[in-house]
């Protein structure tokens, strides 16, 4: 069976873990951690990166540093993970869901500001498989109305928007290092943050509410609780994992880069005859190949290529059921305007198999995806 998905392993992961152990400091924020952080703000230009225990995590945190409050509103799309609208929903805030484009999948820009209302207080594009949000229309809405953006970019390390790293375009920006992600520390986060001004109660909240970073910086000879906050810090374990492979990153990018687009010349002939379309990246994004997905004439025929895939020994899924459908959505949330690609275009999506090391596997993939079309 081809899997859909292999966390991936570049091989140093078990002497650097083994290092962490040999110096018994394995609770949060040691050298790989340090590492990590460094590595991600050099990489994105940000203005501080911090590791967190997943990106719902590192969500949570952009709701408490924008002071998202009971009767808020943040819009966002309903095509997303839970955990985009969980952040906001535990703060009381209510979720309001907006349509999708239909050749992205990504937050419809140009439906936002009609759902901009007295109770607005964020905007959170999701980058739906590492493809960027149309960046400049919605920064430009959010200031206008004196808007936070929270960058969901859990699929979009290394992704980019006209040069600019997914993640440090907004106000925050939050990445995933789950198992299921190109880079990964099992389970796992980021958040970027783009003010400077902000980077101390980012720490705070980080640390249980307390200034204890400053203390080990011997900035202050003691701390104490100061804010409101949570423990935020994955193990030391876990980010030695992921440094591992944050050395490796181009490495890494290159070989997911090279399965996707042998996916999509080995495709291109189904699109060209109308029976799949493919996905769409616009001249201004440069994607990072997290995905690799089809979309099919309907929810029927999608289950009958996954079965055909499945008895020829290949694992496929489908993705999302749209937020707004759910019994939590419908409770915290509501879907501004009309629902006209959000469920029709989800009902249509396949995804296929995509991992590092995934090598002529894709083409096999591809074959059995050509061979159900002409039967």
């Amino acid at each position: 069976m081809i899997s859909f998905n292999i966390s991936p392993y570049v091989g140093k992961e078990n002497e650097y873990i083994e290092e962490v152990i040999k110096k018994r400091k394995i609770c949060g924020d040691g050298e790989f951690t340090k590492k990590c952080n460094e590595w991600l703000e050099e990489k994105t230009k940000t203005a501080k990166a911090l590791l967190t225990t997943s990106c719902t995590h590192a969500t949570e945190m952009a709701a408490l540093l924008s002071d998202i409050k009971p009767g808020d509103e943040v819009i966002m799309p309903s095509y997303t993970f839970v955990s985009t609208a969980d952040a906001f929903v535990l703060r009381g805030a209510k979720a309001v869901f907006v349509d999708i484009r239909p050749d992205t999948m990504n937050i419809d820009e140009k439906l936002i500001e009609e759902a901009v209302t007295d109770k607005t207080k964020a905007i959170v594009p999701v980058h739906y498989a590492g493809v960027a949000c149309e960046m400049d229309t919605i920064t430009d809405i959010a200031k206008r109305y004196n808007l936070k953006v929270i960058e969901d970019a859990a699929q979009g390390v290394m992704s980019e928007y006209k040069g600019k790293a997914l993640g440090a375009i907004g106000d925050y920006g939050c990445y995933s290092f789950h198992e299921t992600k190109n880079y990964s520390m099992g389970e796992g986060g980021a958040i970027l943050i783009k003010n400077p001004e902000d980077i101390e109660r980012a720490e705070i909240i980080r640390e249980k509410g307390t200034n204890r970073s400053k203390f080990y910086r011997g900035q202050i000879d003691k701390y104490t609780w100061v804010d409101a906050g949570s423990s935020y810090l994955p193990s030391e374990l876990n980010a030695a994992y992921l440094y591992a492979q944050l050395e490796e990153a181009e490495k890494i990018y290159d070989d997911r880069m090279n399965s996707w687009n042998r996916y999509y010349e080995m495709l291109k002939d189904l699109e060209q005859q109308e029976k799949i379309v493919l996905p769409t990246i616009p001249k201004e994004c440069k994607h990072n190949a997290h995905m690799f997905y089809i979309k099919v004439k309907d929810l029927e025929e999608r289950t009958e290529l996954i079965n055909f895939l499945k008895d020829n020994g290949i694992s496929s899924v489908f993705h999302y059921i749209p937020l707004h459908s759910a019994p939590a959505g419908k409770e915290y949330g509501r879907f501004y305007g009309e629902d006209k690609f959000t469920t029709k275009e989800s009902e249509r999506l396949i995804r296929l198999p995509m991992y590092y090391g995934l090598g002529n596997n894709a083409e096999y993939v591809a074959e059995k995806v050509k061979a159900y079309f002409e039967r």
